[in-house]
């Protein structure tokens, strides 16, 4: 129901609860019920259809926010999308000023699976920092640090390239947490505070082929690999 946009998912449990939602034909009341696609659901009557599910693999650009509404008026991820006919939302977020990879879906079971820290998800980030970051620095991103109250868990880190000319860098970053602005927090702990940050992959899919603001259907394939960098996992279910 939830899926349907009939409600939100307490309120659907509400509804059923209540005795308003009938299974072909019979009203049912207990939260759990299992239904197929082939099963005929009404609400106070009224039948109701599951949407499909689509995936879309978004290059977001920076100046954007990675909401479905924003209460400022700013252009949202969900408005470079706006051919899409289905409702859908992003998994996880990037900060406004912060490129990359985010990926779109109306699947909110995939989409919590994906989020949960439990499952480990790596994502990949290219940052231009201010200062070169030494072999130390380096050293105490891969072994985790204090970050807001909290160690974070050991990333790879990787110096790409320097402009001694500018005092600057380009770190490479995989983590699989999902603080807020922890990677910025992270190199800002270590002494070098970030200018730029761009996410190259989440999991097995990549940017490759895309420009900014450039979206596309994710392939069959990058779906299953995505399902499958999670269902080794304990609690995974297809």
């Amino acid at each position: 129901m939830a899926r349907a946009g009939v409600a939100s998912r307490r309120k659907s449990e509400t509804l059923i609860s209540t005795g308003h939602v009938q299974v072909n034909g019979t009203v049912i009341r207990e939260l759990g019920t299992k239904v197929t696609a082939d099963d005929a659901i009404q609400v106070d009557g009224v039948a109701i259809q599951q949407e499909q599910f689509v995936y879309y693999l978004l290059y977001k650009p920076r100046s954007v926010v990675s909401t479905a509404h924003d209460d400022k008026g700013r252009r949202t991820v969900v408005d470079l999308l706006d051919d899409i006919d289905e409702r859908i939302y992003p998994v996880g977020r990037l900060d406004y000023d912060t490129s990359g990879l985010l990926l779109m879906t109306n699947d909110g079971e995939l989409a919590n699976q994906l989020m949960h820290p439990k499952f480990k998800v790596d994502k990949t980030y290219v940052a231009k920092v201010k200062g070169v970051p030494t072999n130390d620095a380096l050293e105490k991103l891969r072994h985790g640090l204090v970050v807001d109250g909290h160690k974070t868990s050991p990333a790879k880190s990787k110096l790409i390239s320097v402009d001694h000319r500018k005092n600057t860098a380009i770190v490479q970053l995989t983590i699989h947490e999902g603080h807020n602005h922890q990677v910025k927090n992270m190199l800002t702990a270590v002494g070098f505070p970030v200018e730029k940050l761009r996410r190259d992959s989440y999991g097995p899919l990549t940017l490759d082929g895309l420009t900014s603001g450039d979206y596309r259907e994710l392939k069959s394939v990058e779906l299953e690999a995505l399902r499958e960098s999670i269902s080794n996992k304990k609690g995974f279910r297809r």
